[in-house]
């Protein structure tokens, strides 16, 4: 099984932005729906259902953009804002690090004075391969959502997307 760092799918399907927004519509409105969203006019925002979400829940964004023959559906998985904030921050903060230590480190190299500094540019490497790893197992564990998510999509629209 692949894993991609924001898995992506493109569809289109013979359905005008209208049916497929009401397709959605009715499926969130079920009872006992696998999942619930928020619609815009051309803009869908999926999740699993509160009580089922865990930290490493994905959510779908989908835009829809009417074509001749029907829609054009562009989805995104990704995880909720706050999971992508947190991991934005932290790599920043990584790269800012290795930076000034970097900069500190070789200028004190360069004037011949200690330059111990620089040891913590592996330790900041580690960090962040391991912050990746952390990334992809969470990844891992939301997997099974991702795919509820996606036969939500697939069975209210009556087709398969890739």
């Amino acid at each position: 099984m692949e894993y991609h760092v924001r898995p992506r799918f493109q569809a289109e399907v013979p359905l005008t932005l209208d049916e497929v927004v009401t397709r959605i519509r009715t499926g969130l409105q079920k009872e006992n729906a696998p999942c619930q969203g928020k619609i815009n006019r051309d803009f869908v925002t999926l999740h699993v259902p509160i009580d089922q979400q865990h930290y490493w829940s994905p959510q779908l964004t989908l835009s829809i953009e009417p074509t001749e023959g029907g829609s054009l559906l562009r989805g995104l998985y990704g995880p909720r804002p706050t999971v992508w904030t947190m991991f934005v921050f932290f790599y920043t903060a990584i790269g800012f690090s290795a930076l000034i230590i970097g900069i500190v480190g070789m200028t004190n190299k360069m004037y011949d004075e200690p330059s111990n500094i620089l040891w913590w540019l592996p330790v900041l490497v580690a960090l962040f391969f391991s912050l990746y790893g952390v990334a992809w197992q969470g990844q891992k564990l939301g997997h099974e959502q991702m795919v509820q998510l996606h036969r939500f999509l697939e069975d209210h629209l009556g087709m398969r997307c890739a």
